[in-house]
């Protein structure tokens, strides 16, 4: 799994050379696709696949968040047989390279999943209630997201129980002293406090998400990636392709770190 570090504030004085360096490379790859039919027509098939990477990326990654902050919590849970389920889960997880991932969930996990519900719900089919589920039924597209969704969940984890174990214990003992539930407590006392603390790596895995997206490309889902492979295969155009594919992701992650970089800097003003 890759991170990739938000862009950092320079020595004191020092203007981002870098980023006035990248917006002119990025203002003359715009030019080139502007005035060239070739690039033009390489842009717009791989600009066919956008979408789907940016909706692969947001519900993967929300689901990862949701079900990461379950896996912290459970974490910290007062049961211990809750607390070593957590600890398995992120250990095994955290092992498995997110490739390896996609392909175990596409055609390990959704054929099982599939044959579990058949058995299910076999007494319905005899009963002519109710059709039997076949493995196609389960895009390959929601089998990535699935498993992006597991692969990032257990960074996520990881994260979100760092954030939370920063809060001074004796703010939670207080809440707890006026009579705050467990709960109110950490919607109320904890979370607002711990956020701080857990968005800018949580920040760091959104952008790296939008890279590991195109790892979905290996099952053939119609993302920037696999349409720029598409292209390039017919048209032996590798060179300009990848160009082009690589300047796409290159602008949205750049782009997506500079906003939340933007944004991070004013959550931490407010809260001077």
């Amino acid at each position: 799994m890759a991170f990739q570090t938000l862009p950092q504030g320079d020595q004191k004085g020092d203007r981002p050379w870098w980023l006035i360096a990248f917006l002119v490379l990025a203002a003359a790859l715009a030019g080139v696709i502007f005035v060239s039919d070739l690039y033009a027509q390489v842009f717009n098939t791989v600009a066919k696949g956008l979408w789907v990477t940016i909706f692969v990326t947001l519900v993967g990654f929300a689901l990862a968040t949701a079900l990461g902050l379950l896996i912290a919590l459970l974490g910290m849970s007062d049961s211990v047989v809750l607390r070593q389920i957590a600890r398995f889960y992120v250990e095994v997880v955290r092992g498995i390279p997110i490739i390896v991932l996609l392909f175990y969930i596409a055609f390990v996990g959704a054929p099982g999943l599939v044959a579990l519900y058949n058995l299910i719900t076999s007494p319905l089919v005899s009963a002519g209630l109710t059709e039997p589920m076949v493995v196609r039924d389960i895009s390959l597209m929601w089998r990535a997201i699935i498993a992006l969704m597991i692969g990032y969940s257990a960074f996520i984890a990881e994260i979100f129980r760092a954030g939370i174990q920063s809060i001074d214990k004796g703010q939670i003992e207080a809440a707890k002293a006026l009579g705050l539930s467990r709960g109110q407590r950490f919607r109320l006392v904890v979370f607002p406090q711990a956020i701080r603390v857990i968005f800018p790596p949580l920040s760091n895995d959104f952008v790296a998400m939008v890279k590991d997206s195109s790892l979905v490309s290996v099952l053939g889902v119609a993302d920037i990636t696999q349409m720029g492979k598409v292209y390039a295969s017919g048209s032996f155009r590798f060179f300009e392709t990848y160009s082009i594919v690589a300047y796409v992701y290159l602008v949205l992650t750049i782009g997506l770190s500079i906003l939340l970089r933007g944004f991070e800097q004013r959550m931490r003003a407010r809260h001077r």
